[in-house]
């Protein structure tokens, strides 16, 4: 889902060291954090525990997963009152720098508040009157970026990056809204 190892432990409530070693294989994370792993992926608990998703009949997964859907908002901090008493949950996870987007976590699936002032040029044009991002990761971004773009179904930019662990493309479809594909980036050469 394009999440650094810190971005996940502030969401888990837990140390960056905590995560790595997850990933290392030198500790297991308590039943608590499985849960709640397996709620922001949207995959098993043995998923997570394992390594290993379930293949359905065998058939090859897609290799787009839903990641979150940004609504970008004007009065950002009038939205997140609305959204928590709308939703009847807090905030799930919030920007370090506290003002460019929140998260909310819903059966599983994320849905982003963005603030529109502070996304110049990310996921929407502010002068656009869509304010609505679907947001997909990949496993590799480069291969997802070539298939999209042999597709010919719409205008895609070049990769991108927000931040050294975050890079993505845009996709538009013929309404103009945006399609964001972010996940692991590993330029040629690189892996």
């Amino acid at each position: 889902m394009g999440l650094t190892q810190e971005r996940l432990a502030e969401m888990l409530e837990v140390s960056r060291q905590s995560v790595s070693k997850w990933e290392l294989g030198q500790a297991i994370p308590d039943v608590d954090k499985v849960v709640r792993m397996s709620e922001l992926f949207g995959v098993s608990t043995d998923a997570i525990l394992t390594g290993r998703e379930e293949e359905a009949d065998g058939e090859n997964k897609n290799p787009l997963h839903l990641g979150s859907i940004y609504l970008v908002v004007k009065d950002f901090e009038k939205s997140v009152d609305f959204y928590e008493k709308f939703l009847g949950v807090t905030i799930d996870n919030r920007c370090r720098s506290g003002n460019k987007f929140v998260e909310f976590y819903i059966d599983g699936k994320c849905i982003s508040l963005m603030n529109e002032s502070n996304l110049i040029g990310h996921c929407t044009d502010p002068d656009s009157p869509y304010k609505f991002v679907q947001n997909y990761w990949v496993e590799d971004l480069v291969t997802e970026y070539e298939r999209v773009k042999s597709l010919n179904i719409g205008s895609v930019t070049e990769i991108r990056q927000a931040h050294p662990a975050y890079h993505y493309f845009h996709l538009t479809d013929p309404d103009n809204n945006v399609i964001e594909v972010t996940g692991g980036y590993h330029p040629e050469g690189e892996k």
